[in-house]
């Protein structure tokens, strides 16, 4: 058996030995379930969401907020990359004001997002964006500032352009740290649309565990935390399916080196 066989064995077998002890602990210890409820409390309460379609609005308004926010701050903060990457001057002007709106605390902001853009949808798309923007704009223009020197040389000998520079030497190469930054702006998407909806949001998974803590429904509580979770691996396998679709030519040609 290969080693990662085993790993994946290993990494099983300890999951429902941690769920059998948790089930354990709750039915032995006579734990309030409003403090800890057991694993088969939440499974009841997340099976009964699911019948009766109870979590599908709020799983939908999260999504579309996640893709929303995801897109607007992944296109922005690579413009924004690819811009500063390539000049100096607005380098230098503008990147002193990209640290100081990354330093202030998104939640902090949340309040002042909520007057601008009212409850609901645009604030949290908003946040999203805001905090998925970043991871996009650094790993950008740190890719292009990567660049093989020779192989930038040989453009300039073969009287390439700036922009078939660009286009054909330093985003494909740039590529892999590219990609790198998308999958962590993708993990961080989603915690930007939940924070988003604990502060001004209705509806969507967020807002419904605050709902559920103004309930005390723990069991509640859960189920939507591990809807979370099943929703941020989801996307997060496929940025690695997208990462791997864009970067195989990139693969193919190591391969031949």
């Amino acid at each position: 058996m290969s080693r990662a066989n085993t790993s994946r064995i290993c990494a099983w077998a300890l999951f429902i030995s941690l769920i059998v002890g948790w089930e354990l602990f709750s039915r032995l210890s006579n734990m309030s379930a409003l403090v800890l409820p057991a694993p088969s409390a939440v499974v009841h309460a997340l099976w009964s969401g699911v019948k009766t379609g109870y979590y599908w609005p709020h799983l939908v308004q999260t999504g579309t907020e996640l893709v929303l926010g995801l897109t607007i701050g992944c296109v922005v903060g690579f413009l924004c990359g690819v811009v500063m990457g390539e000049s100096e001057f607005l380098r230098s002007l503008l990147f002193p004001y990209v640290i100081v709106s990354q330093v202030v605390p998104k939640l902090a902001l949340a309040p002042l997002f909520i007057v601008w853009f009212g409850f609901g949808m645009k604030s949290t798309v908003v946040i999203t964006a805001l905090i998925c923007f970043f991871p996009l704009m650094e790993n950008t223009l740190t890719s292009l500032q990567q660049v093989d020197p020779q192989k930038h040389e040989l453009f300039r000998m073969l009287g390439a352009t700036r922009l078939q520079t660009l286009l054909r030497l330093k985003i494909p190469s740039g590529l892999p740290g590219i990609m790198a930054g998308f999958r962590v702006a993708v993990v961080l998407a989603l915690v930007g649309a939940v924070v988003g909806e604990f502060i001004g949001g209705s509806k969507g998974l967020g807002a419904l565990i605050i709902a559920s803590q103004g309930m005390m429904d723990t069991p509640l509580m859960f189920a939507v935390l591990l809807i979370i979770t099943v929703l941020g691996l989801l996307v997060y396998q496929m940025a690695i399916a997208i990462e791997r679709l864009l970067l195989s030519p990139h693969l193919k040609y190591r391969e031949k080196e």
